[in-house]
C-alpha cells in the first residue's frame, strides 16, 4: 500500500491520507510505504518561485516515521528526475521497485513531467499492471472532507506569511517548528538584561511573521524549555536591518548554548513587532512578554 507526494509539513491533511492508508493496509495484509524526495521538485522545475519549506528532510522523515508507515522511499529529484514522464515513474518506482499493488493519494494529487500524472492515469495503469487507486478527498484542520476551506501546504505556509500561527498551527496539527545553529549575535539583548540564543535558520524554510511569540527552545539533548521569541529587524535600534533575526530568550536559563543544534516551535504570537521610543520602554515590554510567555507554556 503506497502514497506518493512531497509531503512538506507532514500537516493534518496528509495525516488523513496516511491513516487511509494504514487502514487499508492492515485489512488486507499489506505494507505500507510513502514515497517522498529529497527537495521540493519546485526548486528544480521552477526555482525562481519554489516555495519555501515547511521542514526540512530530517523533519519530515522524523515526522513520517512517527505515523507508523513501514517504508519511506525517498527519491532524489534532481533535473533527470524532473523529465521523468508520469509513466515512467509508475513502471520504474510504484510497480518495479514498490511491487504496488495499492496506491492512495489525494484527489488533486498530480506528477511526473509537465504534471501530466494524475488520479485517472494511475487508474488506467493500474488497471493494466495490476494495482488498486484510491483517492482521498482533501480535509480541513479536524481531516474532515470538506468542499471549504482545504489543508495544504501553501495554505499553511500563506497563514504563516500573514501572522496567522493559530491556524498554521491547526492545520500542521502541531506548533510550527524551526531548525539551526544557534550563533553569535551582537550581545544586545543581554545587555538589556534578556540575552537570547540567535538562531541561524536556513533559507529555505519558512519562518512565520515577524512578531513577538511563546515558544519552545528543544535542545539537542531533547529536553523543552520555555520561551519567548522575537522574530523581526529589530526596529528599536536599526532604521532599515535587510533581514529577520530569529532570537529565542529561554526563561529562567542559565547556560551556554552558543554552537548547538536547536530546534523552535512556536505555539503562540504574542505581539507584533514594534518601535519603541527607549531602550528603557523596550526592556519593560520584554518583561511582559516574557510574562506572558511563561503563562501560556508553564502556567
Amino acid at each position: 500500500m503506497v502514497t506518493i507526494g512531497a509531503y512538506d509539513g507532514v500537516h493534518v491533511g496528509h495525516l488523513a491520507v496516511i491513516e487511509q492508508v494504514r487502514e487499508l493496509a492492515a485489512e488486507r495484509e499489506m505494507a505500507t510505504a510513502v514515497v517522498t524526495f529529497d527537495r521540493h521538485p519546485a526548486s528544480v522545475v521552477r526555482p525562481e518561485s519554489a516555495p519555501l519549506l515547511l521542514t526540512d528532510l530530517d523533519q519530515k522523515l522524523e515526522l513520517l516515521a512517527a505515523t507508523g508507515v513501514d517504508y519511506t522511499l525517498v527519491i532524489r529529484f534532481d533535473e533527470t528526475r524532473s523529465r521523468e514522464s508520469a509513466e515512467s515513474f509508475v513502471h520504474d518506482d510504484l510497480v518495479g521497485c514498490l511491487h504496488a499493488r495499492a496506491v492512495v493519494v489525494g484527489e488533486d494529487f498530480h506528477f511526473g513531467h509537465g504534471r501530466r500524472g494524475n488520479v485517472g492515469l494511475l487508474r488506467e495503469m493500474g488497471a493494466q499492471l495490476g494495482f488498486e487507486v484510491v483517492p482521498v478527498a482533501l480535509v480541513d484542520a479536524q481531516r474532515r472532507p470538506t468542499d471549504g476551506e482545504k489543508v495544504s501546504s501553501t495554505a499553511i505556509r500563506a497563514a504563516l506569511r500573514a501572522g496567522d500561527l493559530a491556524a498554521a498551527n491547526r492545520m500542521l496539527g502541531r506548533p510550527h517548528e524551526v531548525r539551526g545553529v544557534v550563533g553569535d549575535g551582537d550581545k544586545r539583548a543581554r545587555e538589556l538584561g534578556f540575552p537570547t540564543a540567535n538562531l541561524a535558520v536556513p533559507d529555505q524554510i519558512c519562518l512565520p511573521a515577524d512578531g513577538i511569540y511563546a515558544g519552545w527552545y528543544l535542545r539537542h539533548d531533547g529536553r523543552a524549555l520555555p520561551a519567548a521569541i522575537s522574530l523581526g529587524r529589530r526596529p528599536t535600534f536599526y532604521e532599515a536591518q535587510h533581514y529577520s533575526l530569529l532570537e529565542a530568550h529561554v526563561l529562567d536559563f542559565e547556560g551556554d548554548l552558543y554552537g548547538e543544534q536547536a530546534r523552535v516551535q512556536f505555539v503562540a504570537h504574542l505581539r507584533d513587532e514594534l518601535r519603541f521610543e527607549s531602550a528603557e520602554a523596550l526592556v519593560a515590554q520584554m518583561a511582559r512578554d516574557c510574562d506572558a510567555a511563561r503563562a501560556l507554556l508553564v502556567g
